[in-house]
């Protein structure tokens, strides 16, 4: 059985809808980020991203990290690449131009896309947008984004999902990262074919289940 070192709320989430879409019987075991605790080096502290022993798995200290039959993997968008070729039948590539397709997406979203949204997610979150320096912050961020998004768009407005015409692993990969950008209130209205998109990959019980389980762990 696959085991997924990670947390709820942590970028395991991705990890988690792709086990639940396939019916993988995937293992989470509870791995902590060390800033959610008052002191992660404590000898009663649970297991978190400090720990030697997940030291001893990860070296870089960061969830989610896969162990299966041995082998370790690292980074939640090639670890669902991973569970998608091994386990996820047509959620995974059909051939090799498909394989190349999902990296080169999950590429991009994780490089044009994902820092911007998690800026904008994170000022929201922490209510700075009606402050100068959190409204700066986000209008900066929104025209980093206006390019990626307007290239999303206008693929998915073509085509419906990432890659081959159908739901797959590009698409959890790529609405997970989509996620962060709709932390914003009404970036998405621009962006018309993403926001119907989003919301027909949220709908998924497979992506209800995991939001279900991530809203039961404590902040």
């Amino acid at each position: 059985m696959p085991v997924l070192y990670g947390a709820m709320r942590s970028r395991a989430t991705r990890n988690v809808w792709l086990a639940n879409e396939i019916g993988l019987d995937l293992q989470v075991k509870p791995v902590l980020q060390a800033y959610r605790l008052t002191d992660p080096q404590a000898a009663d502290a649970p297991l978190n991203t400090l720990s030697p022993t997940f030291l001893a798995i990860s070296p870089a200290g960061a969830i989610p990290v896969l162990e299966d039959e041995g082998f370790v993997l690292a980074e939640s968008l090639a670890i669902n690449l991973y569970l998608a070729r091994k386990y996820g039948g047509d959620l995974g590539p059909r051939d090799a131009l498909e394989e190349a397709l999902m990296e080169q997406w999950a590429l991009y979203g994780a490089t044009a896309v994902e820092s911007f949204g998690i800026a904008v997610l994170y000022a929201y979150a922490d209510k700075r947008e009606d402050t100068p320096a959190g409204a700066a912050e986000i209008a900066a961020a929104v025209k980093s984004l206006t390019r990626p998004l307007k290239v999303i768009d206008a693929h998915l407005a073509a085509h419906g999902h990432i890659v081959g015409g159908r739901f797959s692993v590009a698409d959890i990969n790529m609405a997970e990262i989509m996620r962060y950008v709709s932390g914003h209130p009404t970036i998405l209205q621009d962006y018309p074919a993403i926001a119907a998109w989003l919301a027909a990959c949220q709908a998924r019980p497979a992506f209800q289940k995991m939001w279900a389980a991530r809203l039961a762990e404590p902040a």
